[in-house]
């Protein structure tokens, strides 16, 4: 007969959770609502940003282009005879005017060269005197029969070749007193003279050939050109945009505005007056030119400049502050608040700076609300707590 096992009993205490069990339960539940509700309390609120709508303005974009003064005319001063230089008439890089005296080669040799040819001349015409009275007795001989028709034309050749050497001995004559002026340099246009090249007494080499000696260079500086290049894109929209404006045209002729490399401001004012007939095939450009008065002499031939234009006739744009814009990589980007507070990004084209305004071409609506300030702590897809531009200025001048 198998032996019976004795069955253990659990205590009845034991069955029961202890007291100190459920205090230390309900601590721990109470615990944790305490740190729910310190998160919830702790959570930040939706930062504070200023939104306003894109302002609504008709402007004029213009382009700007770099380029360089040049010289409406640029004369090299040379001698037309040669000979020894007598003097010098002017100061280094000083204003001459057209016409004023430069140089002086010594006109004596061109003297007497002027002396001989008219004492030639004056022979020419006595040979001529004296054959056209032996061709008159001649006239009144032939009818006689007294002397041949061989004899008659033999003198009436004589006169022939005397008329012929006196025009020969005036045009020698005329190109000696052209060589004895040509021995006083005037100025050709009115400008501003470099320096001399040449110190007087040297043998100055004169003619038409290309070995002649240069004195000087003279270039004008009233009115003034400023030559830049433009793309193929930019010169068909100007293209288009001066024919409407004026009827078709074989150039364009638009004000244009300028400035130097030390200004600010576009404070010279002047217009287009050419446009070159191909377009550089190795650039793509083609050349353009504007003209400015310079009444100073302030503008130099060769001075760098910048040159802005109208890129097309007035239209209405949408303009927001520049600090508005963002950037991600190579896009530029606005954050606008839509109906539920939230922050969502819009990419847009952008435009020149007007006043301080940021023309957008595209991505934009008028009706967007644009955050304007606090764009750095307003994060896309996030909520945000919008304050009207209008209200924020009128807080702050209450708070005043």
């Amino acid at each position: 007969m198998l032996a019976s096992r004795p069955v253990r009993t659990m205590p009845r205490f034991a069955r029961v959770p202890s007291l100190a069990a459920l205090l230390l339960l309900a601590a721990s539940l109470g615990g944790c609502e305490q740190n729910q509700t310190a998160r919830t309390q702790s959570a930040p609120a939706a930062p504070q940003v200023t939104v306003a709508t894109p302002s609504r303005r008709t402007v004029t974009e213009y382009d700007d282009y770099v380029g360089r003064f040049v010289a409406v005319d640029s004369i090299e001063v040379r001698a037309r005879v040669s000979g020894y230089l007598e003097a010098v008439h002017f100061q280094d890089g000083q204003m001459v005017n057209k016409g004023d005296l430069l140089f002086t080669i010594d006109r004596r040799p061109f003297e007497a060269t002027l002396a001989q040819t008219r004492a030639n001349l004056a022979q020419a015409q006595a040979n001529l005197a004296y054959a056209e009275a032996d061709l008159a007795r001649a006239v009144n001989l032939v009818g006689g029969k007294v002397i041949s028709e061989q004899l008659f034309e033999q003198r009436t050749q004589a006169k022939r070749v005397a008329e012929a050497n006196v025009a020969a001995q005036q045009a020698a004559v005329r190109q000696s007193m052209l060589d004895l002026d040509f021995t006083e340099l005037r100025a050709a246009v009115a400008g501003r003279i470099g320096d001399r090249r040449v110190s007087p007494g040297n043998l100055v080499t004169g003619g038409t050939t290309g070995n002649t000696t240069l004195l000087a260079m003279i270039v004008s500086l009233d009115p003034i050109r400023f030559e830049f290049t433009v793309d193929e894109a930019s010169y068909l929209r100007y293209f288009r945009f001066a024919k409407e404006a004026a009827g078709a045209q074989n150039h364009i002729l638009v004000p244009v505005k300028l400035r130097l490399i030390d200004e600010a401001t576009f404070a010279h004012d002047g217009k287009t007056d050419f446009v070159d007939n191909v377009i550089d095939r190795s650039s793509g450009t083609i050349r353009m030119r504007a003209e400015f008065t310079n009444p100073d002499g302030a503008l130099t031939p060769g001075m760098f400049g910048r040159v802005r234009m109208p890129a097309g006739p007035p239209s209405e744009v949408l303009l927001v502050p520049d600090s508005a814009i963002g950037t991600e990589q190579v896009r530029k980007f606005v954050l606008v608040v839509d109906g539920n507070n939230v922050a969502q990004p819009k990419f847009v084209t952008l435009g020149p700076v007007i006043d301080g305004q940021r023309v957008v071409r595209d991505g934009l609506d008028a009706q967007d609300r644009v955050i304007v300030n606090g764009l750095m702590r307003a994060r896309p897809g996030s909520k945000v707590t919008p304050q009207e531009s209008g209200k924020t200025s009128s807080a702050a001048a209450s708070a005043e």
